[in-house]
C-alpha cells in the first residue's frame, strides 16, 4: 500500500493493473528516464470484419494481411484496406489456434498458440511451402529485416533467424525497471518494436537491444467508436505502411480498423 501511496498520477485504464505498478515503482524513486506518453487522433475509419479474432496484422503492397484465432475459426487473410473485402484466405486445421504473422519476402509466417506449431506460406497464392517447431507459445510476431521477433505472452522477446526460425538472443522487456509481461501483437516500426499489452488499451515501444520500454501510447476510447463483437473484444492489432508513414490499429472482434496519428501528452 506504502508504494501505491506514492504514485502521483495514475493511467487512465484501471484494469491496467500491472503498468499501474510498475509506474508506483517508478515514482518511488527508480533511476531512469522518464517514459514518453502518447495519445493518439483518428484520420481514418475503415470497415473490419467483426467476427475475426485478430491476431496478426500486416500491410504490404496495399492490402492488409491478418491471421485469426480460435480452434475451428483460425485463418490467414489478405484484405482490400478500403472496403474490408476478403480477397484471399486460408483456414487452418480446427486443433490449431492461430495467433500472430508476418511477411519476410515471399513467404508469410503465421503463429500458433500453444501447438509448438509455425507455418509457412507463399505470400501470392497462400500455399503452405513448410513449417517450423515454435518452443513457446506464440503470440506477436514482427519482423525488422533481419530477424523474426516473437512474443509468448510473458516479458520475453525472442530474435529468430526466419530461414531456420532459429532463435539467436532474447531481451527482457521492461518498464521502468520492471518486467512487462502480456506483450501480444508486434509490429517493427522506425527501428523499435510496437507491442500490444494483452486486455490493455496501451502499446509500448520498445528498444530492440536493451528491451527498454521508451513510450506508451494510450489508446483509452477508441473501443467505444467501434461496434464490438464479444467480451473479448480488446485492443489487438498493429500494422504499418512503410511507404506512406501509416499506422493502422484494430481489435479482436472490432468492427472497424483504424489509421492513426499519435498526439503527445
Amino acid at each position: 500500500m506504502e508504494i501505491i501511496n506514492c504514485v502521483n498520477r495514475k493511467l487512465r485504464v484501471l484494469r491496467s493493473v500491472l503498468i499501474i505498478g510498475l509506474l508506483s515503482v517508478a515514482a518511488c524513486g527508480y533511476a531512469q528516464e522518464p517514459v514518453q506518453e502518447f495519445t493518439y487522433k483518428v484520420l481514418n475509419i475503415y470497415p473490419h470484419n467483426i467476427e475475426s479474432f485478430t491476431q496478426g496484422l500486416v500491410y504490404r503492397e496495399g492490402y492488409l494481411f491478418e491471421g485469426t484465432g480460435k480452434n475451428g475459426l483460425s485463418s490467414l487473410s489478405k484484405i482490400n484496406l478500403e472496403d474490408g473485402s476478403v480477397l484471399m484466405t486460408k483456414r487452418l486445421n480446427r486443433r490449431y489456434f492461430g495467433e500472430g504473422i508476418e511477411i519476410v519476402g515471399d513467404k508469410i509466417y503465421q503463429l500458433t498458440w500453444k501447438a509448438h506449431m509455425v507455418f509457412v506460406y507463399d505470400k501470392d497464392s497462400f500455399e503452405q511451402t513448410g513449417s517450423h517447431y515454435n518452443a513457446t507459445e506464440g503470440w506477436g510476431l514482427a519482423y525488422d529485416g533481419a530477424e523474426l521477433i516473437l512474443s509468448d505472452g510473458s516479458s520475453v522477446l525472442q530474435f529468430l533467424e526466419p530461414e531456420a526460425f532459429a532463435p539467436t538472443r532474447k531481451v527482457n522487456v521492461t518498464y521502468n525497471g520492471n518486467p512487462l509481461p502480456n506483450l501480444n501483437e508486434l509490429e517493427y516500426i522506425n527501428g523499435e518494436v510496437w507491442a500490444n499489452v494483452w486486455q490493455t488499451n496501451f502499446i509500448v515501444r520498445i528498444d530492440p537491444d536493451s528491451g527498454v520500454v521508451r513510450s506508451v501510447i494510450d489508446f483509452t476510447g477508441l473501443s467505444d467508436r467501434t461496434e464490438l463483437g464479444s467480451s473479448e473484444a480488446v485492443l489487438n492489432g498493429i500494422a504499418w505502411d512503410a511507404e506512406q508513414q501509416r499506422l493502422f490499429v484494430t481489435g479482436k472482434h472490432w468492427a472497424n480498423l483504424f489509421e492513426v496519428e499519435l498526439a503527445a501528452r
